[in-house]
């Protein structure tokens, strides 16, 4: 039996006065999704241990932080001990990207090769610097390659395939 993949969305920072609620920093880019009211979510231990699933009664952002309430918990000694502890969804839960984005995890890991057919390499990080990310290609001869993610360098994504094809500008190898 595989073991399913899940998802990081939140870690839980800090309780929020004493009726029981959380003060979670998100590690998501939908926390609007992720932590609606009536959501379910797997919560795990900081070390080892069984999770719990909690559901979501309200939930409100306060500076960068979500303050979630959580049903069943109705005091501070109650969600204490969840400090630390992080906030996790099942892949099969993974928002639905528009057409030419893609999650990180999708992309690391793509063999990328020219317009030409010739092989490069294999993307290996992926550089949020600005204006437009930076996917690190891993050479066949060891160096590594940056390419700018746009339109002009960034030809095809075969995210099944695993295969990323590219046109290199002028001054990028």
């Amino acid at each position: 039996m595989t073991e399913e993949r899940l998802l990081n969305i939140g870690k839980v920072v800090n309780t929020h006065g004493i009726k029981g609620e959380v003060k979670v920093w998100p590690q998501t880019d939908f926390p609007e999704v992720r932590f609606k009211v009536g959501n379910k979510l797997l919560m795990f231990p900081p070390e080892s241990g069984q999770p719990i699933t909690i559901e979501i009664v309200s939930s409100r952002e306060q500076k960068k932080m979500f303050i979630l309430k959580l049903k069943g918990f109705d005091n501070i000694n109650q969600v204490e001990k969840y400090k630390g502890w992080e906030l996790k969804v099942s892949e099969a839960e993974r928002v639905e990207l528009d057409e030419g984005e893609y999650y990180f995890r999708d992309i690391i890991g793509c063999a990328v090769e020219t317009d030409d057919g010739e092989p490069l390499g294999i993307i290996t990080d992926i550089l949020s610097p600005g204006a437009n990310d930076i996917w690190v290609v891993k050479l066949t001869k060891g160096k590594e390659l940056l390419l700018p993610v746009i339109d002009d360098v960034v030809l095809d994504v075969d995210i099944v395939a695993r295969k990323v094809q590219v046109h290199l500008m002028e001054g990028l190898l």
